[in-house]
């Protein structure tokens, strides 16, 4: 299947948040653009995450520890392991799961939507 990020809808978060993504048999590449400012709360999730940041930077809480990931470098998120993100600057990454994250297919992801606060957040 080819696709163009360009025919790819962004999908609006929040105000500072937006994705794309594609799907495939096993795996999932999701495009996320955020603004500077922007938190992605902590949650975990049982699917094998690989994040490239191509823009900008993300600070990440991970394990007890904080990593700053930018443009040109990777961080890997082991499956079930509770993670939280920080746009430092306007970013846009990229993101790989294995297997697809059925909850952002079914939009049943509401600890990124903007509605919900932190604390409330859904783990997925």
């Amino acid at each position: 299947m080819y696709t163009r990020w360009a025919n790819v809808e962004v999908e609006k978060l929040s105000s500072l948040i937006g994705r794309q993504f594609v799907v495939g048999t096993d795996m999932m590449l999701a495009r996320v653009l955020l603004k500077k400012g922007a938190h992605v709360p902590m949650h975990s999730h049982h699917n094998e995450q690989i994040t490239y940041v191509l823009e900008g930077a993300l600070k990440f809480a991970i394990e007890g520890k904080e990593v700053t990931v930018r443009a040109g470098e990777v961080l890997c998120i082991p499956p079930h392991v509770p993670h939280e993100a920080f746009a430092l600057e306007d970013t846009v990454d990229l993101d790989v799961f294995n297997p697809p994250r059925q909850d952002w297919i079914n939009r049943d992801d509401a600890y990124l939507r903007s509605e919900h606060k932190p604390d409330t957040a859904k783990k997925g």
